[in-house]
């Protein structure tokens, strides 16, 4: 198997990086666009596999798409709510926005559309969303196991009325039907309860109405009631994609082992994601974090000091989980990362898989249901790091190697999920 070499810094890090556009923000933005009446023109687009899986299952449904990764921009002829094919197999390898996404727009069709995945996908659950999505009269099921995908759905159009999400495990299945609502014969009534990453909710909501589309919604903790007045059209519109929060965090997380400088550049406190919010568990762990509306920038602890253990809530932001709990093997005391339950159904089992790779390191780990303790070992051993084919343990190890001799990354080319030049990037924080 291929593996990426990872080679510890002499220094601390001094470095200002750009990351790619946000892989949220981008999916989202693909199906606005589509719906939208008119043309829209997406710029800061990021390609990845998961992007361009969103963009083949567009072209698949009849929508004009024209793309340009060189200049990260994307061309989209708005359908009007009226998806063009009336029948189409959709293959969303393991990207959980484009078949939760897809399946609801699907629902908009006149047809009956097959999304299916890789091995991996038929494993992820998406069974909240169908049960939501027949509930507003959609005709939708399974083709081998009940919750889980291959799903086929047969189009005709939701019907008003409400729905009701209790513990939906991923917010993805939220902002799928908050995406099609707008087109619905009737208005939609969302009472949500106990939701997790409820920024990525927010961001929905935002984008939409970026796109003309106005929702009422009223916010009680990780609770929300939602209308959605239909029907409505978006419209074609020019958007910037921002940078990609998730993936700003490995850099500056760099800064804060390293005891070194790092700035992140077009993404700061104006972010509408909410994994900008990394940055103050880092200044928690002892770092100095400066935010302008366009940048972020992390300064690690100097003069050899270590980084603080903390005991954090990471509900809204799991993404960055990984990267924290790679982080604490630098710091003193041991680290909690709580409510990250979701973390299980994502590209792998991430909790037992970064207890298995940080163990590796000497590090005491203790898995919950929803949880992960990290006790540092009183110095990190060299490893071989096994990434279970997800993009996010590649990049959240590296970060180790900045630090630890002999560490080594299995599978690098996993990161094409969402950060295809990754390694390239990160190789130049050495200078």
């Amino acid at each position: 198997m291929e593996f990426k070499a990872i080679q510890p810094v002499s220094r601390p890090i001094d470095a200002v990086v750009e990351v790619p556009g946000s892989k949220s923000l981008t999916n989202r933005a693909l199906i606005l666009a589509a719906l939208a009446q008119g043309r829209s023109t997406l710029s800061g687009v990021l390609f990845s596999e998961d992007t361009e899986l969103m963009m083949a299952a567009m072209r698949t449904l009849g929508i004009q798409v024209d793309a340009d990764a060189q200049a990260c921009t994307v061309g989209i002829e708005g359908c009007s709510g009226q998806l063009p094919a009336t029948d189409a197999d959709l293959f969303c390898g393991n990207s959980g926005t484009t078949i939760r996404f897809c399946t609801a727009l699907c629902a908009l069709g006149r047809g009956a559309y097959r999304l299916d995945g890789i091995e991996r996908m038929r494993s992820r659950p998406i069974g909240p969303l169908v049960e939501a999505l027949r509930g507003l009269g959609v005709s939708i099921g399974y083709e081998s196991v009940d919750g889980f995908p291959p799903v086929i759905v047969r189009g005709g159009g939701l019907r008003g009325g409400g729905v009701a999400f209790a513990s939906a495990p991923s917010s993805q299945f939220i902002s799928a039907l908050l995406m099609v609502a707008p087109y619905a014969r009737g208005d939609i009534f969302l009472d949500l309860r106990e939701m997790v990453s409820v920024p990525y909710v927010t961001m929905t909501l935002q984008l939409m109405e970026g796109f003309g589309v106005a929702a009422v919604a009223k916010h009680e903790g990780r609770n929300a009631k939602v209308i959605i007045p239909a029907p409505q059209t978006y419209a074609g519109q020019a958007w910037q994609i921002e940078p990609d929060a998730s993936n700003a965090s490995y850099f500056l997380a760099a800064a804060a082992v390293t005891g070194g400088s790092v700035t992140v550049r077009h993404l700061g406190s104006a972010s509408t994601q909410g994994d900008v919010g990394f940055v103050d568990v880092l200044r928690r762990m002892g770092c100095h974090v400066e935010r302008s509306p366009d940048t972020l920038t992390v300064r690690g602890p100097s003069g050899g000091e270590r980084l603080a253990a903390v005991d954090v809530d990471l509900g809204d932001m799991p993404d960055v989980a990984q990267t924290l709990a790679v982080a604490a093997l630098f710091a003193d005391g041991t680290t909690h990362i709580r409510n990250v339950g979701n973390l299980r159904i994502k590209e792998t089992d991430r909790l037992t898989a970064l207890a298995t790779e940080l163990m590796r390191f000497g590090a005491e780990v203790e898995v919950g249901t929803d949880s992960l303790s990290v006790t540092p070992p009183n110095r990190p051993l060299p490893a071989r790091v096994h990434t279970y084919n997800d993009h996010r343990m590649a990049m959240s190890f590296a970060v180790a190697g900045l630090m630890i001799d002999g560490v080594e990354i299995l599978d690098p080319g996993c990161v094409a999920k969402t950060f295809p030049d990754f390694f390239e990037r990160f190789d130049r924080l050495r200078g």
